[in-house]
């Protein structure tokens, strides 16, 4: 049967879907009656036209039954002197955006303070009554729906929607080119359950969305709701945004490209898309108004995910932020939803009012900016609580972790990948090439170090270049003349970030990272976010890591032999492989107290003294004057006594500018030979690391001279200057400035002795003399990040063997960046 199309103009009677015995008449037409849907009787002039009565899409001076209240009178939204009977709200009286008696609406200043005030229907409602009405239409069943690949390509689409958006309206920023993205399988297995349901949720919206009305939107948004009651929260809110995208992406994909595509431009004109794109200036703001919703859905909408992914292991309704969080949800969903439904009714109108939807009411423009700060507030309160709950999550797991940690290193394994992957790959076990290799420079997987003996150092980002230079040093030289056991040995750098440090400053952190990590020969990781915020705990209570470089051996089975084989490295370098504690002590029961300890591997020049038996002073302290007089004094003893005599400068622990200069001043006066920083530091940190060589064995109070002698020097360099005094390798005095240049000074005092005593005798007789009447005070200082095991309980004095006292000393030698503190 032919279906005859009558003008607009010649039509009588027009049956709307729904409204069998209402008039409508096409929008435009001012000589005509329209009959507005759910509006019987009444007359509504189409907007725009001045000589005549319009009314708002609300009438004031009329009577709307409200869908389900058919006894009560509705009056429109924003009328002072009128009763609203909102859905469930009869009793209430709304403040409205429009003043009485008035057919215009509110100047701007006004909407901005309502607006401002938030005193629409959206704040005013009663929540909680409202709250129960949705409630009522959820009846989840038990299936789990992952909605994140449906998310994203929903996002995808209203992404690309908006960019399209910028580009053909002028005056709107563009964002640039998308890059392309390929989605996943399990989108399309996702969709072929789903397809049914976003499709009759399209339908839905498109049928139900003209009528323009809070309460027509109201209702809408709860019929979705029931038609989605059998789905989780999350996946009805996912199910109606990409109901809501197929709508809107096929709009502004017929946007794009109708002039290069004859079937789209056909299209585009039966929606009369080319006639609004030209029009399209005055429509900018209605475009940024649905843009800044759409992103405010899906910014809400994600946050909401996140909530289902929270594993239920560590959150639950016990905990208050997660219970508060869910309470909150359902009426996060409805108001999503609600936005949804907005956003597809001005889609609706302007396809089917055209150009003349500029001159629409400012109403819906207002309703969408209320809708987007409405769902900006719900979602700023959500983030709190998300927050909250992930970092009582990232608490309680890392405790697990750290758990994990400590039993796995009690057990016995085949090699030594499990330990590894749990160090470096914390949570992410499976992650490929998770190391770089300092020598080729590319990614490399663990299994390079499969059953070879691993050396991890572990460092903060403030690692010095001396320290690292000397590492270098040792580590190819063990290359250079390896045999097949060294060449089991491997090292891995594990460095050590704050972790609030890295969020905040992630490019300084990772400058500073790439930076250390170029010069390194070793294996690193290629990130330092690998090392998880448990495994850092790890490695400071259990092998009491503060902020200096340690050296952590693990055998080929994983198995710790060596909590900080650090110490042994600076001592003996190679030669103490394996770096277990028998190697330790074997090393030591081959050392006496001799030069060559103190200087091995520092100067080959001090090492040819040696062996050429020449008497050598090395001397240390940061006073120029008492330098000067040293240095003048033992060369008038030298040449009196008629013995070839070489001194060195080797500086100071500590206040590294000072030491500069005192080496730029002794070089330019000639006073003696004096060390470069390098070396100086290398000196130092091989004493200290004989100390605590001998403290981590648990020998630090055993009579033993040579460990004696190891704390008077490091007790001399806390307090002024001082001199070790040799012959060859063997020590002849090593003592404290004061009475170390007495010695020499005072030497018409003993010359006499040395014909027949020899000079080595006579010197340290006298010496031993004036030590005799006195002892200069003893300190030997530990840094508080020494850490547990690291800091002895007591200890006897080098000098006079009583037992020390302790104290706590602050102290600030102002060479260290203050920055560092940070890393």
């Amino acid at each position: 049967m032919a279906t005859k199309l009558v003008p607009a103009t010649d039509q009588k009677r027009s049956l709307v879907p729904g409204y069998p015995d209402q008039k409508q008449l096409v929008p435009s037409y001012p000589d005509q009656k329209q009959f507005a849907p759910g509006y019987p009787d009444q007359k509504q002039f189409a907007p725009g036209y001045p000589d005549q009565k319009q009314l708002v899409p609300s009438y004031p001076d009329q009577k709307q039954f409200a869908p389900g209240y058919p006894d009560q009178k509705q009056f429109v939204p924003g009328y002072l002197d009128q009763t609203q009977l909102a859905p469930g709200y009869p009793d209430q009286r709304q403040l409205v955006a429009v003043y009485p008696d008035q057919k215009q609406s509110v100047p701007g200043s006004a909407m901005h303070q309502l607006i401002k005030g938030d005193r629409s229907m959206l704040m005013t409602s009663d929540d909680n009554v409202m709250l129960r009405q949705i409630q009522a239409t959820h009846y989840p069943d038990d299936r789990r729906i992952d909605v994140k690949p449906i998310l994203q390509l929903v996002e995808d689409i209203l992404s690309r929607a908006t960019m399209s958006v910028d580009s053909i309206v002028p005056g709107l920023h563009t964002h640039g080119r998308m890059e392309d993205k390929a989605h996943p399988d399990s989108v399309i297995s996702m969709l072929d359950a789903l397809s049914y349901v976003i499709g009759r949720i399209s339908s839905e919206i498109a049928y139900k969305c003209m009528g323009g009305t809070e309460e027509g939107h109201h209702q809408t948004t709860v019929s979705l709701l029931s038609l989605l009651s059998s789905y989780a929260w999350d996946a009805k809110l996912v199910i109606t945004l990409a109901a809501f995208a197929l709508n809107y992406g096929e709009f502004w994909l017929l946007a794009q490209i109708y002039s290069s595509n004859q079937l789209a431009k056909s299209m585009a004109i039966l929606k009369q898309l080319p006639h609004i794109m030209e029009q399209s200036g005055p429509l900018k703001p209605r475009f940024d108004a649905l843009n800044d919703l759409i992103k405010a859905m899906l910014d809400l909408t994600w946050t909401i995910v996140a909530f289902k992914d929270l594993p239920s292991a560590y959150v639950n309704q016990d905990v208050p932020a997660y219970a508060a969080a869910n309470n909150i949800i359902p009426m996060a969903v409805y108001w999503t939803m609600r936005g949804v439904v907005a956003c597809a009714a001005q889609i609706i109108i302007l396809t089917s009012m055209g150009h003349e939807y500029g001159a629409y009411s400012n109403m819906e423009g207002w309703e969408l900016s209320n809708l987007a700060h409405k769902i900006n507030n719900i979602h700023d309160h959500l983030k709190k609580q998300l927050m909250i709950c992930k970092s009582l999550i990232d608490d309680k797991s890392n405790e697990d972790y750290f758990r994990y940690l400590v039993e796995l290193f009690e057990m016995i394994h085949m090699d030594n990948m499990k330990v590894l992957k749990a160090v470096i790959c914390a949570r992410d076990q499976d992650i490929q090439q998770p190391l770089f290799d300092g020598s080729s420079k590319r990614r490399v997987n663990l299994d390079v170090l499969r059953r070879k003996n691993v050396l991890l150092l572990i460092s903060t980002l403030n690692i010095s270049q001396d320290e690292l230079s000397i590492l270098e040093q040792i580590y190819n030289e063990s290359r250079q003349h390896a045999t097949r056991l060294d060449n089991l040995y491997e090292v891995v750098w594990i460095p050590i970030v704050d972790q609030s440090v890295q969020q905040y400053r992630t490019d300084e952190v990772m400058q500073k990272f790439e930076s250390l990590q170029s010069t390194m020969p070793w294996y690193t990781v290629h990130h330092p976010n690998l090392i998880d915020r448990a495994v850092i705990r790890f490695v400071k209570e259990r092998w009491h890591f503060r902020n200096k470089p340690i050296l952590v051996v693990l055998d080929p089975q994983g198995r710790v032999v060596s909590p900080n084989a650090i110490h042994m490295m600076w001592i003996w370098g190679s030669n103490a492989f394996p770096f277990v504690s028998l190697k330790e002590e074997a090393l030591w029961k081959d050392e006496t107290w001799k030069l060559d300890l103190l200087v091995n591997g520092i100067d080959q020049t001090i090492l040819n003294w040696i062996r050429e038996e020449k008497y050598i002073f090395l001397y240390g302290g940061d006073d120029m004057d008492w330098i000067r007089r040293f240095t003048a004094a033992a060369k008038s003893v030298a040449l009196s006594a008629r013995i070839s005599l070489e001194m060195v400068y080797v500086g100071k622990s500590s206040k590294k500018e000072q030491v500069r200069k005192i080496i730029a001043t002794i070089t330019n006066e000639k006073l003696s030979y004096a060390w470069q920083d390098l070396m100086v530091w290398f000196f130092w940190t091989r004493l200290e690391s004989m100390l605590f060589s001998k403290i981590q064995l648990g020998k630090i109070d055993d009579h033993d001279p040579m460990m004696h002698e190891i704390k008077k020097l490091l007790s001399h360099d806390k307090s002024g200057g001082w001199a070790v005094l040799s012959r060859g390798s063997q020590v002849l005095v090593n003592g404290h400035g004061t009475k170390v240049l007495p010695t020499l000074l005072e030497y018409d005092m003993w010359k006499d002795n040395v014909p027949t005593k020899g000079f080595d005798r006579s010197i340290k007789d006298y010496y031993d003399k004036l030590c005799g009447t006195e002892h200069p005070c003893c300190r030997i200082e530990f840094p508080s990040t020494a850490g547990t095991g690291r800091i002895p309980e007591g200890m006897k004095c080098p000098e006079c063997l009583a037992r020390m006292e302790k104290y706590i000393t602050f102290c600030c030698c102002h060479d260290e960046n203050p920055i560092a503190a940070l890393y």
